[in-house]
C-alpha cells in the first residue's frame, strides 16, 4: 500500500460522482478515472446491465476512454482510481494496461481482487507490479454502495409481495 494524499481525495470524489451516474441509470454505482500528470484522461462508470456487456466495470470504461485519448493500450505513467476494490477481470486489464498506480475507496469482501478475497497486485509471480492505495474516501463509497442495494431489495421485496 502507498500512501495516500489530497490529489487522492479530488480524484476519487470526481469518481464517486461518475459512481452516481451509475447509479442514476439502474447500474451498482462504482465510477473510475485514469490520471496521467495530474490531468483526468479517462472517465468511466458501470454500464453493464445498460450495455449488454459483462467486462463493462468502470474500470474498464475508463481505461477504454484513456486509452482512446492517449491512442495506447498502454496505460504507462497513469494512476487509476475506482470506488470499489477491483475484481479479477478488471485487476488483469489493470495489468496488461500497465497502470503504474491504483487507488480504491471501498473494499469489496466478495470479489475484490486487491486484498479482500486474493491480492493479485501483491502476486510476485506476475509480470507487472503496480502500487496501490485503499481507503480513499471509503465511508462515501460505501455509503452509496449500501444505499443502492437497500434500494434494490426495498424494490423487489415491494415486487414479490405485489405477485
Amino acid at each position: 500500500m502507498t500512501l495516500k494524499t489530497d490529489t487522492d481525495s479530488h480524484f476519487m470524489q470526481v469518481a464517486l460522482e461518475l459512481a452516481q451516474q451509475a447509479q442514476a441509470i439502474g447500474e451498482v454505482p462504482v465510477g473510475a478515472v485514469v490520471v496521467q500528470n495530474g490531468v483526468i484522461v479517462g472517465r468511466g462508470h458501470n454500464r453493464p446491465i445498460s450495455s449488454d456487456d459483462p467486462t463493462a466495470h468502470a474500470e474498464i470504461m475508463a481505461m477504454r476512454d484513456a486509452s482512446s485519448i492517449l491512442v495506447n493500450y498502454r496505460l504507462q505513467d497513469c494512476t487509476l482510481y475506482v470506488t470499489l476494490e477491483p475484481c479479477v477481470m478488471c485487476i488483469g486489464a489493470i495489468f496488461h494496461a500497465r497502470i503504474q498506480r491504483l487507488v480504491y475507496a471501498a473494499a469489496d469482501p466478495k470479489t475484490g481482487a486487491c486484498g479482500s478475497v486474493i491480492d493479485l497486485p501483491a502476486e510476485t509471480r506476475l509480470n507487472h507490479h503496480l502500487q496501490v492505495a485503499a481507503g480513499i474516501l471509503a465511508p462515501e463509497a460505501s455509503a452509496l454502495l449500501k444505499q443502492f442495494f437497500a434500494q434494490r431489495r426495498k424494490t423487489a421485496v415491494r415486487s414479490n409481495h405485489e405477485n
